[in-house]
This record gives structure tokens, C-alpha cells and sequence, in this order.
């Protein structure tokens, strides 16, 4: 099949729509259930490009989570400890494959911004992951391949609507790519830069102890910022991305999102949000949307008498700006990466708030001097890569 008509473009106004190879050849890809949409395959080519790639350089299955065209999250297939059974919903007993704690974890670097997200898996999909993603808002999924209870599990999703896409684990693009804007061409070769363990090499700080699970989690980062929207900037740890800042004006604002999103996600483990009792029968958007409120500083809007009886059994006390501040300063271990230099120290001083004692930038400010000297005075390990990785 060398074209696929879509059911419309970005917006419903925009027809028609299709996908095709212009050089006659045939897709890469299959539908095997549902009417995937324009967004939909820009959402799945990109995951897939980065889910390919994480499993290459890591050797260990991969998946991501994306929303229009930005991963909300990314992770290899790491075992889930008990308390991410917990904040991601995970029934303890239930026995889970590499690959479907690999799509779970990267769903739970951001569960609000996953709703109905694009899933992509670098490995088969199995009944287990199936049977996750059954439960949860989900447009689609893209994998090379699915078993036959998996695809049975999915086509149950969306009253049997749910977008199914297979593709060739072997196909390779072509070597230029073209992009029509505003009725004109543009052209530029695909971007095959490799990002793997030698990348990792240029250590500019004085602490120079990067571990091996330190520069998983820097390949993690960086293989993640190369499919996000620019300017970009991403937080890890062990293996999982827990807050990607995408499409702003300002490193610093990158830096400051996805920082506040790595937080949010510490702050679910945190033993007030553990202990919320939720009412029987609370569906799960609800009960993301709820803990996401809890724990700003709009916690009123579920606490008032009158809401917090829609979501709780029992009243749950105030998790306090101090208890905050005080739970996020036990964070340690995370590595940040970004797709182009930092400008200033101020975002150094900004991660290590975030626990982070890892940072990969490709460097070449002319304040660099300033950004190694902020990450010194906090013994930071500091990886110049000399690659930017801008992505539109």
C-alpha cells in the first residue's frame, strides 16, 4: 500500500489528508485496527524513531508516551519497585514482561499529560502491556509487532475504535527529508546522529564519577530531547524521564518546567499522597486530575467541603508548601539533559534543586566557564557532548 487517506488534517478543516512515499514505494506501516489521524502519525513516527533508538543504545526494551508530537515520557523496561506499583496504578501481584514496565513507567513520567496519549513500544506487544493500556485514555499505539491476545485486548479499547499500528522495524528513511511550509520546500538530511556511551566522554566538571545507571540515564535524556520539540530539557532517573520541558522561548523556562514536573513526580511518592483514600469506583483520569491539585498550590479546590466528598473517603490533611520544599530536597540522583547549551549557571542552580548530580548540554556558550563553575561548587558531574539536538 503505498498511500493511506487520513480522516482529516491537524484540524477537522483541513482536507483532505492522506499520508503516502513519494517514491512510490509501499508504507513502512500497517493499520491493523482503528482510523489513525494527521497527529496520530506524527505522534507515532516520532515515538517510534525514539523507542528504535533507546532500545539500540541501551540494549534494554523501550517505550514513550507522546502528545502532539513531544514525548510526555520515556523509559526502558526496569523492573516497577513496589512504590511505582503504587503511583502508577499497578496491581502488586500482577506479573509484568520488561516491555510493559518500560510503556508504565514512561506513562508515569506525566499521567496528567498522557491522557490520551500515542503509546510506542521498541519490542512486540504483549497481553501484559495490552492489558495496562486497556485502562487507561489512549488514542494509539505503534510496535512492530503484537501478539495475538494483545491485539485481541486492544481492539476492545474505544468501542473498538482504538488505533492499532504495525511497522517494519527494518525500514530506513531516506536519506534527505522534505517539509512543506507555506506552499514552499525545504530540505535537509535526516538526522542520524548516533547518541550512545561515547558521547559521554567530554567530562568538564571536576567531579568526573559517572556511573554506568548515570550515563544510561544521560542517553535516556538526550535520545528523548532528540524526538521533543525545541528548546527542550529533560530530567531522569533510573531510566525514566520524570519531567520534559518542551517548545519554550527560554532554556530557562525549559529548565524550570520540566524541573517542576520532575518534582510533581516525586511529590507523588511523598507518604500524604499515598495515604489519600480515594472512594470505590473513582476513574482514573479523576484520581490523576485530583492528586495533580493536591499537591499545587490549588489544593483547595479538592480539600473545600463540599469537593473533597466526590473523591475521598476521608478528608485528607494539607500537604504544606514547607513539607513540599522539605520532600523535595531528599531527590537525589537524577541526571538532566538539554538540547542545546545553557546559556547561564542558572540553570544548573535550577536542576540542582531538582536533586539533579548529572547534566549532559552539548556546550559551547561563551559562558560556559560560568555554567562549570556553578556546577562545581555543587560537585556535579558535567558532560559537554558537542551536539545540539533541535527538533521542529
Amino acid at each position: 500500500m503505498n498511500e493511506l487517506e487520513l480522516k482529516y488534517g491537524c484540524n477537522p478543516n483541513q482536507k483532505p489528508a492522506k499520508i503516502f512515499m513519494k517514491d512510490g514505494s509501499d508504507l513502512p506501516v500497517e493499520v491493523l485496527n482503528g482510523r489513525p489521524g494527521f497527529i496520530n502519525f506524527l505522534d507515532a513516527f516520532n515515538s517510534w524513531q525514539l523507542v528504535k533508538e533507546l532500545k539500540e543504545a541501551t540494549g534494554l526494551p523501550s517505550a514513550a508516551s507522546f502528545k502532539h508530537v513531544s514525548p510526555a515520557g520515556a523509559a526502558v523496561g526496569k523492573p516497577l519497585t513496589d512504590i511505582d506499583r503504587q503511583i502508577y496504578f499497578v496491581d502488586a501481584n500482577a506479573k509484568l514482561s520488561p516491555i510493559a514496565c518500560a510503556y508504565i513507567r514512561a506513562r508515569g513520567t506525566d499521567r496528567l499529560s498522557s491522557y490520551g496519549d500515542w503509546a510506542a513500544l521498541s519490542d512486540t506487544c504483549d497481553a501484559a502491556t495490552a492489558a495496562y493500556l486497556r485502562e487507561e485514555v489512549s488514542d494509539g499505539i505503534i510496535a512492530p509487532d503484537y501478539t495475538p491476545e494483545a491485539l485481541e485486548i486492544l481492539k476492545t479499547k474505544k468501542k473498538g475504535g482504538y488505533n492499532v499500528v504495525k511497522i517494519d522495524p527494518d525500514y530506513v528513511p531516506a536519506a534527505q527529508e522534505l517539509k512543506d511550509v507555506f506552499g514552499i520546500t525545504f530540505e535537509q538530511g535526516h538526522n542520524n546522529f548516533k547518541i550512545d556511551r561515547s558521547l559521554l566522554e567530554n567530562i568538564v566538571s571536576k567531579n568526573k564519577e559517572l556511573t554506568d545507571d548515570a550515563a544510561i540515564d544521560m542517553i535516556v535524556s538526550l535520545i528523548t530531547l532528540k524526538y521533543t520539540q525545541s528548546n527542550s530539557v529533560c530530567y531522569v532517573k533510573d531510566g525514566q524521564a520524570i519531567g520534559v520541558g518542551a517548545g519554550q522561548q527560554s532554556r530557562i523556562h525549559c529548565t524550570r518546567l520540566a524541573g517542576n514536573k520532575a518534582d510533581n513526580w516525586y511529590l507523588r511518592q511523598n507518604p500524604k499522597v499515598l495515604g489519600l483514600q480515594f472512594i470505590d469506583g473513582i476513574k482514573r483520569p479523576d484520581r490523576d486530575n485530583t492528586i495533580d491539585v493536591y499537591i499545587s498550590d490549588e489544593y483547595d479546590d479538592v480539600l473545600r467541603d463540599g469537593e473533597w466528598q466526590k473523591r475521598f473517603k476521608v478528608r485528607p490533611e494539607v500537604l504544606t508548601a514547607e513539607e513540599k520544599k522539605a520532600w523535595i530536597a531528599t531527590q537525589t540522583g537524577v541526571t538532566v539533559g538539554s538540547d542545546a547549551f545553557f546559556p547561564f549557571g542558572d540553570n544548573v542552580e535550577r536542576a540542582r534543586k531538582s536533586g539533579v548530580q548529572y547534566i549532559a548540554e552539548p556546550g559551547g556558550s561563551i559562558r560556559d566557564d560560568n555554567v562549570i563553575e556553578t556546577a562545581d561548587k555543587y560537585n556535579i558531574v558535567l558532560a559537554f557532548t558537542g551536539m545540539r539536538l533541535f527538533h521542529h
